[in-house]
């Protein structure tokens, strides 16, 4: 596997003092290394006959379009309160200082289909577990979540007990 770790900008106190972020957009703008994490996300989970790809707002677009594509199926958008035209589901969440809610579309997910779900970053777990969340509502069959990367310490994983998760980079007390 390639060390997606040397794309990935590191920048210390944002958005906030004590706060490593973590920039994908290094990543994505390099074609030869974005192109192998979406093979390496779409060829993990290809034998699993995914019927469509879930992606969060807003680097989970860009990474769950291009699986999706790879992976010949649709994709549907989890967005912020009040962003989709249609009727739609929500979900709100526990963020650190406060809630946020999420919403899709009450037609992007048939009951009974096979979905992965795709963001660029599992940390928390919030935004994740808002997106299973949704798509349970929905009758759909949770087959992944994918990431590129996952701060560890920050054990989101957890909040995703009992479902396949899969993250390229980990990240640990940085």
């Amino acid at each position: 596997m390639m060390d997606f770790k040397k794309y990935i900008r590191t920048i210390p106190d944002f958005p906030k003092k004590g706060i490593m972020f973590r920039d994908i957009t290094t990543l994505i703008k390099n074609g030869p290394a974005f192109r192998k994490v979406v093979d390496e996300i779409a060829n993990r989970y290809k034998k699993e006959k995914i019927d469509i790809i879930v992606g969060a707002e807003s680097r989970g677009f860009i990474v769950g379009a291009a699986v999706a594509y790879k992976l010949g199926v649709g994709f549907v958008l989890v967005r912020k309160k009040g962003k989709l035209p249609h009727r739609t589901i929500s979900t709100t969440y526990e963020l650190e200082y406060g809630t946020d809610t999420v919403e899709m579309h009450k037609d992007g997910i048939r009951r009974g289909q096979r979905v992965l779900i795709v963001d660029d970053l599992l940390a928390t777990g919030g935004t994740a577990s808002a997106a299973v969340d949704l798509v349970k509502k929905l009758g759909g069959k949770i087959v992944g979540i994918a990431f590129i990367i996952e701060l560890v310490d920050l054990k989101g994983r957890e909040k995703l007990k009992g479902y396949d998760v899969f993250s390229l980079v980990e990240y640990e007390g940085e």
